[in-house]
């Protein structure tokens, strides 16, 4: 049920330090910890011999040291001492996976090594733009299929009895949704005209009344997101119109990395093309967006009992057009990876 060949985030940059640190992705386990000059490196958290968590050891220079007999392994997973029998460290190594340090989250690519590309991890196009202003990353754990989050990133149409006090109001309920694929996933999205500005967004805006909104919902493969506020007055919005000079932009970037089959940890920050540097409005985003995702986790974590627990099928709405879209793309590069793998592994074998 995951797509192998693919960066994952690992966790937020700032948690990952000299300590070695285990995180779980895709049912495996894998140790992190920082070189001396500061970049990151991702192993297997498990030593050969006995198999206890090398994060369970040390961190000696560049290297990790299990915590039971002494093993010592470099960054690439080769081992380096052995005590004892030293002529045996050369037949020892533990799996090194690709990581990288990037948009303030550690990424790690959990497939083949020779096809990690840096270049393809999300874009961020505005991290670097003076005139926009970002909020720290945030993550939490949702006692869920991963795959039930992005039916959820690629529904607008939720937040309209899910997020009433925050992402959404009565202007939500009945404008459709359209979906449309792209080359590497589906954007949900649509324009509502002459409504209300939902709670959140309200304070931020420069312009008061009524206005046009669109929500872009795009959710790439594997697992994740860019979702796409855009406040503008009414009259002014469409999408065939320039951005209104007042126009409200928001970014959120969304990031699903599965634990397990039934557990996921959710990473996100926002970009905003409005008060840069401004820790305050940082604090009031970091604070509502949380709100805002505790809220959908409530409601994705009794999703995934119901789903468990169903004794009468479940039914798809037109609005689970995206989602589903998503999900049988999904699937089909899921198969074609494995169909991949196992030829070669035969290949090998001949």
């Amino acid at each position: 049920m995951f797509l192998e060949n693919a960066w994952y985030v690992a966790a937020i940059a700032s948690e990952i330090d000299r300590a070695p640190r285990r995180v779980t992705m895709l049912g495996r386990h894998v140790v992190l910890f920082r070189r001396e000059d500061g970049s990151p490196v991702a192993l297997e958290d498990a030593c050969p011999h006995r198999k206890l968590p090398l994060s369970k050891g040390k961190v000696v220079g560049d290297a990790i040291e299990c915590g039971y007999h002494g093993l010592k392994f470099d960054c690439s997973g080769a081992c380096i001492r052995v005590p004892a029998t030293p002529n045996l460290a050369g037949n020892v190594h533990v799996r090194a996976y690709p990581v990288e340090d990037r948009w303030g989250l550690t990424w790690v690519w959990t497939g083949d090594p020779a096809k990690a590309d840096p270049a393809t991890i999300f874009p961020v196009p505005t991290w670097e733009d003076p005139e926009w202003g970002c909020t720290r990353p945030g993550s939490m754990e949702v006692d869920c299929d991963y795959r039930f989050i992005t039916d959820n990133l690629l529904d607008p149409s939720h937040v309209a009895w899910v997020h009433v006090t925050s992402f959404g109001n009565e202007a939500c309920e009945e404008v459709p949704v359209r979906a449309r694929p792209t080359e590497d996933g589906v954007i949900a999205s649509r324009w509502m005209y002459g409504v209300e500005i939902a709670p959140f967004y309200a304070p931020f805006t420069k312009f008061s009344g009524l206005c046009d909104r669109e929500q872009h919902y795009e959710v790439r493969h594997p697992s994740h997101a860019i979702i796409k506020a855009i406040f503008v007055p009414a009259g002014t919005g469409g999408p065939d119109k320039p951005l209104h000079d007042d126009a409200f932009l928001m970014d959120s970037y969304n990031f699903m990395t599965p634990i397990d089959e039934k557990r996921t940890r959710y990473f996100w920050f926002q970009m905003r093309n409005f008060a840069p540097g401004d820790t305050a409005v940082d604090a009031m985003f970091e604070a509502s967006v949380k709100a805002a995702f505790l809220e959908d986790k409530v409601i994705l974590e009794a999703v995934q009992i119901g789903m468990d627990e169903m004794h009468s099928p479940n039914i798809n709405l037109p609005l689970d057009a995206g989602p589903l879209r998503f999900r049988r793309k999904l699937a089909e590069l899921i198969a074609a990876e494995k169909a991949a793998t196992a030829g070669t592994r035969s290949d090998a074998a001949e």
